[in-house]
């Protein structure tokens, strides 16, 4: 329950960074999915390596209140997929592909999960603004 005004701005604030998060992991999400079916440059390389993005939480000393923030994005090490296509440029002597380790339906999972906690959010920050609208309504009366 809030008792004033850096209440107000900390719930604020505390949801932007979650905002802003999950912006940054939305944009991630969005590199994999754009990436699915890349080969390598030369023949016998390494597609593109999906990236997983981490969050970090930190203290804002200016609100005393713990925030999030995007950490680092890290490689995904699980194996490339590989597929046998001696005619593609991108074959081993084998003849063999590798594929990014994407898998588009995870993507399309983590990123609906990304968009669900983008609005929720977005709905503090909402519900936030209502409440100092009202606060304002009243002390106008």
């Amino acid at each position: 329950m809030a008792d004033g005004p850096g209440d107000f701005a900390r719930s604020m604030m505390i949801a932007t960074s979650g905002l802003r998060a999950q912006a940054g992991r939305m944009r991630v999400i969005s590199e994999n999915i754009a990436n699915a079916d890349s080969t390598a440059q030369s023949a016998g390389g390494d597609p593109y390596r999906r990236k997983v993005p981490t969050f970090s939480s930190t203290l804002d000393r200016t609100l005393d209140a713990q925030v999030v923030a995007l950490g680092k994005v890290r490689p995904d090490q699980s194996a490339f997929r590989v597929k046998y296509e001696p005619g593609n440029p991108a074959a081993d002597a084998a003849g063999n592909v590798k594929y990014p380790n994407v898998n588009s339906l995870v993507e399309m999972t983590d990123m609906r999960d990304a968009q669900r906690s983008y609005e929720a959010n977005l709905n503090i920050i909402s519900a936030t603004r209502r409440m100092i609208q009202r606060t304002l309504d009243i002390l106008k009366s």
